[in-house]
Formats: structure tokens, sequence, C-alpha cells
């Protein structure tokens, strides 16, 4: 999978769900684990893209890793919450 197109699928997912679109930062790194996508949006954004007990960020990760497997690649997801200002 190319770096604009998983980038692509992330933005699109998140920007669906939370309520500040412009404010998401996404980060792709590539080493020899594989793709790591590193997440950031606003503070107020953090529950609804965790969800509850998780479920929404697993299954962004679970989606992540079938489009990884497809193409050979492990993709993983990292969520970073907001620093307390």
């Amino acid at each position: 999978m190319t770096e604009e197109k998983d980038l692509e699928f992330v933005r699109f997912i998140i920007s669906q769900i939370v309520e500040k679109p412009d404010e998401i930062k996404l980060t792709r790194v590539v080493d020899e684990m594989g793709v790591l996508i590193t997440l950031e949006v606003n503070k107020e954004d953090m529950g609804k893209i965790i969800g509850k007990g998780g479920q929404t960020a697993k299954a962004i990760r679970t989606l992540l890793r079938i489009i990884g497997s497809k193409n050979n690649a492990r993709v993983n997801l990292k969520i970073v919450e907001p620093n307390e200002a």
C-alpha cells in the first residue's frame, strides 16, 4: 500500500468520527517492523477515537492490519494523547 493510500484511508475514517477534522495530524514511519501510523486529534475528540472500552480504536487497527496483510506489510496505529495545557 502506498504512503498516500494508507494515510488517506486513516484520515477518511477519522474525519468521519471527530468533530474537528481539521486538527487531525498523521505521520507515517516505515522500519523493519512494518508501518507505524501515528494519530493526533483534538483532546475533545479522543473519546470518540478510542470508543467505549477501546472498541473504536481496535476496529480501526483491525482494518489497518487487514489492509496491510493484503499488501504484505504490517501496519500499526498509535494514538497519541494530547498534552494537558
